[in-house]
């Protein structure tokens, strides 16, 4: 029997910051409250001056594996993650091979049962000729269907109105979508490609990749879902304009009933690089921030961070897709899409709140409570009695400076290197053990799968 007991904590919790203690006890929370030092334990942290949180769970992450392995693994993206606070993830289909058959599925989940500190789930990958592979998907085992809706690797672009259709009709589950209009992107592909030729300013990856493409892309999916009663979730939201697509939730509150709470039926997802970088910055970092949907003009970041405050704009996460610094050291044309995030996204949503732009509630009912109920994981997300104790300890008087030494991503690397952010994530605690303290691991369990209650 394990048991961990935690003293003196600034818990933030459903809208709420108050000094409690929390005892744990085979992974569970099982109390929570004031004066529990006399509760025996076989690991004691005293929190005093410092934040305990829900573990963040990212619902959009590339972990590479399998096939890509030279880039990241599941084993090394998790650390990062629970490096940073993540204690859960959502992993992306677009690995070597696509998972787009159930058997190609499991093999990733048995890969992270094997490696990742982390708890974990997976997508299933829809292409144009899959559909009765992914209407196999078993609901409470899988995070829900992926559909890229724009450019991916592999051959997972669906673009075939029939199989949209049907896809969106009859799936089990829930959907998420990467929204880009493909023939939009190719046509301005082209267009400066021969304005251009191979000496391109780096910023013109967000005229490419523009708002209309981002828009007729997201607003054509959520017309599908309003036409079938799909439920939908819509990743990496770019532009101001299309928050306008989407209506106002309620999370992380205890006086919503989940069936309020689940009216929603179609949801969004911004990005921390989305919020944080913006076009100016590809003057300084050139395609270190190049990533699809593109970094966008500074005014998207406002209208995005808006519409997170109103909650038009349910949940934030990553989409931390590590390559090379070889690749991304290539010229425009060549160097590929993505960016490595997930060991900084809780920092940098706290450096938000140093700023006065959001605050420490507010950040872990989009970054804990609002994904838990988007996906309906089961006992996930919040710190409360009878659910998993996924936490992590903030301390908001220590800072964290990036460099390269410091990351912990397999492709060694990171946008962010040379920022200072004015918290520290101390302790990180996944499925009841503390697999992270003070930089040091204890790698003696593995996350769990995650399990949705649909």
């Amino acid at each position: 029997m394990s048991t961990l007991l935690i003293l003196n904590a600034r818990v933030v919790n459903e809208g709420q910051i108050a000094s409690k203690d929390v005892f744990i006890k085979n992974g569970i929370i099982e109390q929570i409250g004031t004066n529990l030092q006399h509760l025996t334990a076989s690991q004691l942290i005293d929190a005093k001056g410092k934040y305990l949180l829900p573990g963040v769970i990212d619902d959009q992450v590339h972990f590479r594996e399998p096939g890509l392995t030279y880039k990241a693994t599941i084993y090394t993206e998790a650390k990062a993650a629970v490096a940073g606070g993540v204690t859960s993830f959502m992993e992306m289909p677009n690995t070597v091979p696509n998972a787009l058959t159930q058997t190609l599925l499991e093999d990733k989940y048995q890969i992270a049962s094997q490696t990742s500190l982390a708890n974990y789930s997976f997508f299933m990958g829809a292409s144009n000729d899959n559909y009765e592979e992914v209407m196999k998907t078993i609901c409470p085992d899988v995070c829900g269907i992926k559909i890229f809706m724009g450019s991916s690797t592999g051959n997972m672009l669906v673009d075939a109105p029939e199989v949209l259709e049907k896809l969106f009709a009859n799936a089990p589950c829930l959907i998420a979508t990467h929204c880009e209009d493909e023939p939009t992107v190719r046509q301005r592909t082209a267009l400066f490609k021969e304005q251009y030729g191979e000496n391109v300013p780096y910023d013109i990856h967000a005229l490419i990749r523009n708002e209309e493409a981002c828009y007729k892309s997201s607003s054509m999916a959520v017309d599908l879902a309003k036409k079938h009663g799909t439920r939908l979730h819509i990743l990496h939201i770019s532009t101001g304009e299309e928050t306008a697509l989407f209506e106002v939730g309620s999370y992380g509150n205890s006086q919503v009933s989940t069936n309020e709470k689940l009216k929603k039926k179609i949801t969004a997802e911004a990005c921390v690089h989305h919020l944080w970088f913006d076009a100016e910055d590809y003057r300084r970092l050139g395609t270190q921030i190049k990533c699809n949907p593109a970094i966008k003009a500074p005014h998207h970041k406002a209208q995005i961070f808006q519409a997170l405050l109103d909650n038009r704009i349910d949940v934030i996460a990553t989409d931390h897709a590590p390559h090379t610094w070889e690749e991304k050291s290539k010229s425009y044309w060549e160097a590929p899409s993505g960016l490595p995030l997930v060991q900084h996204s809780l920092n940098i949503m706290l450096e938000f709140v140093q700023q006065g732009k959001i605050s420490m509630e507010r950040v872990v009912e989009k970054m804990c409570h609002a994904v838990a109920d988007v996906f309906q994981i089961d006992r996930r997300g919040y710190i409360r009695e009878g659910y998993w104790a996924d936490l992590v300890l903030v301390d908001v008087d220590q800072s964290t400076t990036v460099t390269k030494e410091s990351v912990l991503f397999k492709c060694g690397w990171s946008p962010l290197e040379g920022t200072t952010f004015q918290s520290r994530i101390t302790h990180t605690i996944v499925s009841g053990h503390l697999v992270y303290a003070n930089g040091v691991f204890d790698e003696s369990e593995k996350g769990k799968r995650l399990r949705f209650t649909r």
